[in-house]
Order: structure tokens, then sequence, then C-alpha cells
């Protein structure tokens, strides 16, 4: 949705909006799973099992919901990696959710609409929900007082995904809670388009038309310019699958993926760094370089890249004492570590 343009009144503002639900994991994911749930919804999809496409001029609406009170906030990411933040702001600033209601943006009272601005392309909105009120000073802030939009000073994914980290550290773990959701954003008069299917025989996977990533597999991805193009499906623990497929205009192409466990072997050192292994059987656990997050154990394993030398790790997991070492890395190899209750 690039930036949001607003006409006051009985008029418009223009932004782009949620689509379906493909991974929280995309963004940032509580390791835990707490009895709070969030979830984040566009109009032209309220089961969040579909992707639908908007046009640039399309209004739009987000809803999203929890299951306790919850204070919700509503992140978009942009296909050129720039960040807007949706809600709170200076039109909607109230973003406290009663539990089990469903709280629409713009609401049917609003005196604004939301309309699709672009850029064209694959964009991700993040829900962000807390029991408490956070503090988004040290993420985004209203550059002047006509503003009524906040600015993200994130500048990607990654650098937002870092920045919430850091929010939600001190908070429990058992208080907060993620949701992310896609959605296309077509040229009012696009080109020709076809439509794409992946199936595969795992959950996680992840679709890359020609290089750009479109989301989970068994879905249906619309308004895709036709042509012949390279597609990758990836998915943790398995090798990449890679072959050319051709999108039509006007029909769907269909592509199923049947994975054989297979773990890429980790790469070589590149420029004095090298690939340790950190194993654990405790999935989900965060683990941490040196002071810094650096990812989640998944199916047991968390290929890490370090600098020769000595590093701390600390691997911190629910239901487990905090595991904290020091490591001496000389070579690629590998570190199993079993955290204990």
């Amino acid at each position: 949705m690039k930036k949001l343009f607003l006409i006051p009144a009985a008029m418009l503002i223009s932004t782009a909006a949620a689509a379906p639900k493909i991974s929280a994991q995309s963004i940032i994911v509580n390791p835990t799973q707490p009895d709070l749930s969030v979830s984040v919804r566009v109009d032209k999809d309220t089961s969040g099992n579909q992707n639908p496409a908007y046009r640039v001029g399309d209004k739009i609406s987000i809803s999203t919901s929890a299951n306790r009170d919850a204070y919700v906030y509503l992140f978009n990411v942009n296909p050129d990696g720039t960040v807007d933040q949706i809600l709170p702001n200076r039109l909607s600033e109230n973003n406290f959710v009663k539990a089990n209601t469903t709280k629409v943006f713009p609401a049917p009272d609003d005196k604004f609409t939301y309309t699709v601005a672009g850029p064209i392309g694959q964009n991700k909105v993040l829900a962000l929900a807390s029991l408490t009120e956070l503090d988004l000073d040290d993420i985004s802030s209203f550059k002047n007082a006509q503003d009524q939009f906040a600015t993200v000073n994130a500048k990607s994914q990654a650098g937002l995904a870092q920045a919430l980290s850091i929010v939600v550290n001190p908070l429990p773990q058992n208080s907060w809670v993620s949701d992310t959701a896609f959605y296309t954003v077509a040229a009012r008069n696009p080109v020709s388009t076809g439509s794409l299917f992946v199936g595969t025989n795992v959950n996680n996977a992840t679709v890359i038309l020609n290089g750009q990533r479109l989301g989970g597999a068994n879905v249906t991805y619309s308004n895709l310019r036709a042509g012949t193009f390279p597609v990758r499906v990836q998915a943790p623990g398995y090798r990449d699958y890679t072959t050319t497929i051709a999108i039509r205009a006007g029909s769907t192409t269909n592509l199923n993926v049947e994975f054989a466990q297979a773990v890429t072997p980790a790469p070589a050192p590149v420029q004095g760094q090298y690939t340790v292994t950190l194993r654990s059987p405790v999935n989900g656990a965060r683990v941490f370089v040196d002071g810094d997050e650096v990812g989640v154990i998944r199916n047991g394993v968390l290929n890490l890249r370090l600098s020769r030398g000595a590093h701390e790790i600390v691997v911190v997991a629910s239901g487990y004492r905090t595991f904290t070492n020091t490591y001496n890395v000389t070579q690629n190899g590998q570190i199993t570590i079993t955290p204990t209750r």
C-alpha cells in the first residue's frame, strides 16, 4: 500500500489491506502457545483461506478480532520492503478490541474509507495483539501535525520484526500473539492474467514465482501475469523443488509437489564465517547469539552463520530453564542443546 492518502470528512483515504492468512511466522511469532489469539481478514475473504486480489482504486476494509480484551496493532509490509502503520492512527486512535468481537477498519460510521493505492504486487499485514498497551515510540512516529498515519522507522520486514521483538521482549509470553495475512494489488488495467495452484504434502511450504515470494502452498494465486516462469517450492527440512511453469491467461495452472525428506547440506564458510548447526528437541525455542535473537528452533534444527571466535549462545523456551553457554567457533560444526525443565 505504499502510503495512505487522506481526504477528510465524507471523502477518501488510500491504503491497501490484508488478505488471506498463510503464516504468522513470517514476521514475528510467539514461541509459546498463549491462550490469547488474534486474526486479521479483508472484506473479500472473511475465511482467511483464499488469496483475493484488489485493483488500484478498489475500496477495502480490514477486520480484526481477539478471544480476549486486547490492544491490536496493524502494520503493512509493502512489496518494496517499506512498512506502513495502519492502526492506531489519528483517524482511528482506539485500537482496543473487546473479547470475541470483530472490529472493522474503517467502521461503518467512520467518515473515511480505505482505497487500494499500490504499489503493485504481494503485500503482507501483521496483526499484533497485546493484553497491555504497547509503546511504539521507537518504531513509528507522526512526522508533523498534519500526518494522519505514523511513519514506521523500519525499512524492511526484518527490521520490523527486530523492532517489534524488542517491544514485546519484556512482556510475559502469554500476554501477546500475532497473525499475518497476504493480499495482492493489481493494476486497474492489468495485462492478461492467469492463476496458479501449488499443492504439497507438507505444512509450512513456501512458493516463490520468478524470484518473488507468493506465500504458502495449497493456495490458488490469481491475477498472475501470463508467461513462462521459474518456480521454487521450499519447506523446512526438505530439499527445494524447482521447475518451470506456464501461466496462461484466463486459466489455472496446477502444480503438485511431493517432498521427500532430505535436509540441504550446510553451505561452505564465506569470508571467515562458519556454519554451526544448532540441534535441540525443543521446537519453538528462541535462540540468541551474543545478545541478539537469531531465530527459532524448527524441526529440531537451526543453522547459524558465525564468525571465528567465542560466541555466547542462549536458548529460551517456555517451561524450560534458560540455557547459556559460550562456544569457540573455529570451523563448521554442530552443537546439541537439551534444555532442562
